[in-house]
């Protein structure tokens, strides 16, 4: 089945658990933009929570909500986000990755981990469009993460939205609850990655952590940094880049996240 209107591409930055009870800045622009993704067949989640060694698929005709953190409040443990899975859509992913060489599994009993249904919960908050998850190999890099959404991109065709869930920035250790000032660090990574997803230099951002500043601080290791790499591989040359200006939570998560392939004003 081949859609009229190919499925966009998203990366959001999923933040601390919390986003799911605390919307913030990003949670109405997320809000705004569901309601007009009335077509989606589906949503293809690939997110730092579940890593495996190659790749594997998640074919759970019901998937539950997995709530794989500590230390935050009670109320997270009680949210539930009930979408069906996309059994058929996922065999036919694992199909489109073993045709291109990746090493892949299938996972009929894996959950939505919080990567996936904490931005899903503002996105789509009615749980009414059918999500199933692809996981993150252990030893992805920035290269294989772009190669990676490029391999996927195909599915967008099929009605299938590619969601990359990550973080912009992800200094857990400079995690501070209640200060507001964000710090500039954040702030001159965040600009640098921007003018580098808007001027479609796919090639430099795969080098960022040579090329933009702070990289090691904004992000001490690159995981929640990959799906970016992934959103922006499964783009099209053609597409602009829609700027969700997330702000910044707790003084070192920047929230920015980015649309392709919609015609969603963001204001």
């Amino acid at each position: 089945m081949t859609f009229k209107t190919k499925a966009p591409v998203l990366f959001i930055s999923h933040g601390a658990p919390t986003f799911a009870l605390e919307p913030s800045q990003l949670g109405p622009q997320l809000n705004a933009l569901g309601q007009t993704l009335a077509h989606i067949r589906a949503v293809l989640v690939v997110s730092p929570h579940w890593q495996t060694r190659g790749v594997k698929v998640s074919t759970a005709s019901v998937p539950e909500t997995v709530h794989d953190f500590g230390g935050f409040p009670a109320a997270l443990f009680k949210l539930q986000y009930p979408a069906a899975g996309a059994p058929e859509l996922a065999r036919e992913v694992g199909e489109l990755l073993a045709q291109s060489g990746w090493p892949v599994g299938t996972d009929e009993r894996r959950g939505l981990d919080h990567g996936a249904w904490v931005p899903l919960m503002h996105l789509f908050p009615n749980a009414n469009v059918p999500v199933f998850q692809v996981s993150m190999p252990h030893d992805l890099t920035t290269a294989s993460a772009f190669q990676l959404g490029q391999v996927l991109a195909p599915m967008r065709d099929q009605g299938v939205l590619i969601l990359g869930s990550g973080s912009m920035t992800h200094n857990l250790y400079e995690f501070r609850e209640l200060a507001s000032k964000p710090e500039a660090y954040v702030v001159e990574f965040t600009k640098w990655v921007r003018q580098t997803v808007q001027s479609k230099d796919a090639s430099r951002l795969m080098d960022y952590r040579r090329l933009a500043p702070h990289a090691l601080r904004a992000h001490p290791t690159e995981e929640h940094f990959l799906p970016l790499l992934l959103a922006m591989g499964a783009s099209a040359n053609d597409e602009t880049v829609e700027v969700l200006n997330g702000g910044i939570d707790h003084c070192v998560l920047s929230m920015e996240s980015y649309a392709w392939g919609t015609s969603h004003t963001v204001v």
